[in-house]
């Protein structure tokens, strides 16, 4: 898994490409984001699976801010991402949400 951050010119837009590698996806067959960009919704942002197997997503965010995010892989096993910038206590379980913080 990987976050790759590039920035606007005015350093006020952050585009942050969410991967998924291969290995971490194993079988999946879909694999969506849910997080803080969208109001956590699990199936409104989906990656896309390319050639290799992995997955991967492009998401314009606000610069200068954290999100909170999770994967959810073939709509039932919620992961967080390997490389996350942090990860968080989830409000609602006994799990950890990964964070991706979009400061350069």
């Amino acid at each position: 898994m990987a976050l790759k951050k590039t920035f606007s010119k005015d350093k006020k837009k952050c585009t942050v490409t969410f991967t998924v590698s291969k290995e971490a996806a194993g079988d999946a067959k879909t694999i969506n984001i849910a997080g803080d960009f969208n109001s956590w919704s699990s199936t409104e942002t989906p990656l896309k699976q390319a050639k290799d197997g992995s997955f991967s997503v492009k998401l314009t965010l606000d610069a200068d801010r954290e999100y909170q995010f999770r994967y959810l892989i073939d709509g039932h096993k919620w992961e967080n991402d390997w490389n996350a910038d942090k990860y968080i206590p989830a409000p609602y379980s006994n799990a950890e949400n990964s964070v991706v913080i979009t400061a350069k």
